[in-house]
């Protein structure tokens, strides 16, 4: 790969990361660790995430527990996941928390369906506008040491990855759609 073209390649991957994560924090019907990620609770006056103050576990399907290492936590994440966007009321017995996630009805499924479309729009767009950023760097070579050819070859090359990210992010949002999708 063209070193100047590894700058856009390496943003095309973080815009990847970026939407995988997006993804890990969809709620499918099952449980998942990953809807807890972008939960903070405060520790002490610090934002922490729960995974850093207690054991994440699944010992069933649809439930996860959290086991907070010291037990005056266990206030502090039930009011974090409260209030986050999770939409679930956890279950509180003193030393650990539940969260039951409930069956979702066809109708949520689709809505989460659209949801994933959704973002993996937005990155293909992101993956799109940095091919632009760089056909656009690649035409200010022109008239430089760098022959035309050579900018022809690289905005070639620039469309293969381009092509080879938007099949990566269909792939990503493909393989959610089905896990969303499965009962």
């Amino acid at each position: 790969m063209n070193e100047r073209l590894q700058v856009y390649e390496d943003k095309m991957k973080k815009t990847m990361a970026s939407l995988e994560s997006d993804l890990a924090t969809i709620r499918a019907g099952r449980a998942n660790p990953n809807v807890l990620n972008k939960i903070m609770v405060d520790y002490y006056g610090t934002p922490t995430p729960i995974q850093q103050v207690g054991n994440v576990s699944v010992p069933e399907p649809r439930m996860i527990l959290i086991q907070p290492w010291e037990k005056s936590m266990v206030k502090a994440i039930e009011k974090a996941i409260q209030t986050s966007e999770l939409g679930i009321n956890p279950t509180n017995d003193g030393s650990a928390i539940r969260l039951v996630f409930p069956e979702l009805t066809e109708e949520r499924r689709k809505e989460l369906v659209k949801d994933v479309k959704k973002k993996g729009e937005g990155a293909k767009v992101a993956i799109r506008n940095i091919r632009r950023d760089g056909n656009d760097a690649l035409k200010k070579l022109k008239g430089s040491e760098v022959s035309e050819d050579e900018i022809k070859d690289m905005e070639e090359e620039l469309q293969k990855v381009t092509d080879k990210f938007v099949k990566k992010v269909d792939e990503a949002v493909e393989a959610k759609s089905k896990e969303v999708m499965t009962v």
